[in-house]
């Protein structure tokens, strides 16, 4: 059977820019395996309650049900074990490091940026949950948060140790991309998929590596449907 992974959707449902669905989505193409993705929008809490849980991504692979992107990628190296993409011991020790590296450092900063472009492309329907709840976690309006030139430059200063890896090897995991690269690469196709925003300078080797992410497993992420692709939506 194929597996079935519940994916959150925008203002139209061909829009999926959650950056924990897009690591797992990496993650099934790197092995090899097909995936039916369902449309789920923040509100929708009943279509999850079979899993236990109220955010995606949830994965249906025959009769287990996974959720939490990182334990996912963990299930798969499991049930799936050739082209891994975790490790064992050490090897998945550091892609933990990358895991916690791109929500705590890279995420905000990110956020920081597209924080409207991102309220933008949510469906009107999920709009005043997600103010009511970011609002809430973040202390102040989105208005307030939302800060292109602080976003950058805090981004910039948060994408060094990336830099660094990337002078030395074109992926995260070395000469062929792996769990790290699909962790992190994650927050980029957040944006990419809501924003028409410019993070990162052409010449920079993050945007190289970017770009290369892009074209992955058939051009999976530069196939992805953008805000910018459909017609009517409100930027």
């Amino acid at each position: 059977m194929t597996p079935v992974l519940y994916d959150l959707c925008g203002i139209d449902e061909r829009l999926r820019f959650s950056p924990y669905c897009w690591r797992v989505r990496y993650a099934l193409a790197h092995k090899g395996l097909g995936v039916e993705t369902r449309p789920w929008r923040f509100t929708d809490k009943e279509a999850l309650a079979f899993a236990d849980t109220d955010k995606v991504p949830v994965l249906v692979d025959g009769d287990e049900t996974v959720t939490d992107s990182y334990d996912i990628l963990r299930y798969l190296d499991r049930a799936y074990p050739e082209a891994p993409l975790l490790g064992e011991g050490e090897a998945e020790a550091r892609a933990r490091f990358f895991k916690h590296y791109a929500e705590r450092a890279l995420a905000p900063a990110i956020l920081r940026t597209i924080v409207m472009d991102l309220f933008n492309a949510i469906h009107p329907d999920d709009r005043a949950y997600f103010r009511e709840s970011r609002e809430a976690r973040l202390g102040r309006s989105l208005e307030e948060f939302h800060s292109p030139a602080k976003g950058l430059s805090q981004l910039d200063a948060a994408l060094a140790p990336l830099r660094g890896r990337l002078e030395e090897a074109d992926f995260l995991d070395g000469d062929a991309p792996g769990g790290a690269d699909y962790l992190v690469f994650g927050f980029f196709m957040w944006a990419h998929c809501v924003s028409s925003a410019d993070l990162i300078s052409n010449a920079d080797p993050v945007y190289a590596w970017r770009e290369r992410m892009l074209d992955l497993h058939d051009g999976l992420g530069r196939e992805a449907t953008r805000v910018t692709d459909i017609e009517g939506a409100y930027r």
